[in-house]
């Protein structure tokens, strides 16, 4: 997840509540005391959880010597870097060499710009404004700037009931959307997108903020690319919810039900790759078509197309690594 810097100096304390209210990391400010009066945020100042000098710096980017002790600078602590006409190269340099650069912005457009180049983005953007409308509109960028997963469609093979076993419901502190859904797979390399529990039904009633996510030793894609298994997943975790489209956003668990519920194993293909995934056996539990509707597993059949992704297998602990692993 990028981060959403606000510089509140001078101090205003409407610019603070704001700042807060959309969801800021970190508020810059000569005195860290008149934040906490306010809320619990990460605050840059002398009295601050971080320093400057010390776990924060400004570079104002000037030629290729202040580009260098960006980077060098970077290695200590967050960096961030200010250019005189906001050009474009001298951050996509600082970008491709660091994870630890945050861009001074004034506006939601150069918020945009500072967390896509290289497609890659800034570690995050510090806003300077004296327009509380601005601060919301940056924390809508901020909030949209998760990088795309690359989705396949895969077509089922197999459908087979396994028996009992333990399933995980994954509830988050977000209303989840109707073509969203989890990356979850058996193993580290391929994923099915499984929908959220957001249709009316005639058992149960609608619950948009859960995904019936599988069985207890599954995989879940996470922001970062990393995994973790679903029975790790605790409160305060982040999650990665995908679009059908491919875009994807972050939602924070709330909490994990783990109950003992019969199972079915879902198999699928898409050229040389093949996928798989242990669900409960359910109407209530859906995968998801190339067009972002839902398919219930109870009325899932061989030859049905559902997106999913493919992934570089091998992980320790959830981080990919190159070496020699078969997951089947």
């Amino acid at each position: 997840m990028k981060q959403f810097w606000v510089d509140i100096r001078p101090w205003r304390k409407d610019l603070a509540t704001t700042a807060i209210e959309s969801g800021a990391d970190v508020l810059v400010v000569d005195d860290a005391a008149r934040v906490r009066e306010l809320g619990r945020v990460t605050t840059v100042a002398k009295d601050g959880d971080l320093v400057p000098g010390k776990d924060v710096f400004l570079i104002d980017i000037t030629d290729k010597a202040t580009e260098e002790e960006a980077l060098r600078l970077s290695r200590q602590g967050y960096v961030i870097v200010r250019t005189q006409d906001w050009t474009v190269i001298p951050l996509e340099n600082l970008v491709a060499q660091s994870d630890r650069i945050i861009a001074a912005v004034t506006t939601a457009d150069e918020a945009a710009v500072a967390l896509t180049v290289l497609e890659r983005g800034a570690a995050g953007i510090l806003l300077a404004t004296g327009d509380p409308g601005e601060i919301r509109r940056v924390a809508k960028v901020v909030a949209g700037s998760g990088a795309e997963v690359a989705l396949t469609t895969f077509e089922v093979t197999r459908i087979a009931p396994v028996g009992m076993g333990d399933r995980v419901c994954v509830d988050t502190c977000s209303l989840l959307a109707d073509g969203e859904g989890m990356l979850v797979g058996n193993t580290s390399s391929a994923f099915l997108m499984v929908h959220p529990e957001t249709l009316e039904n005639p058992y149960v009633a609608p619950r948009p903020f859960r995904v019936n996510a599988g069985a207890v030793h599954a995989y879940i894609l996470l922001p970062g690319e990393k995994t973790a298994y679903l029975a790790d997943l605790t409160t305060g975790d982040r999650v990665l919810v995908a679009e059908h489209t491919g875009a994807t956003r972050e939602a924070v668990v709330g909490r994990v039900k783990i109950e003992r519920r019969p199972l079915l194993l879902v198999e699928a293909k898409a050229g040389g790759a093949k996928v798989s995934l242990v669900l409960q056996n359910a109407e209530t539990i859906r995968l998801v078509r190339e067009d972002g509707s839902a398919v219930s597993v109870a009325n899932l059949a061989v030859g049905d197309r559902v997106l999913g992704s493919v992934a570089e297998g091998g992980r320790h602990f959830g981080v990919a690594v190159k070496e020699t692993i078969r997951e089947k």
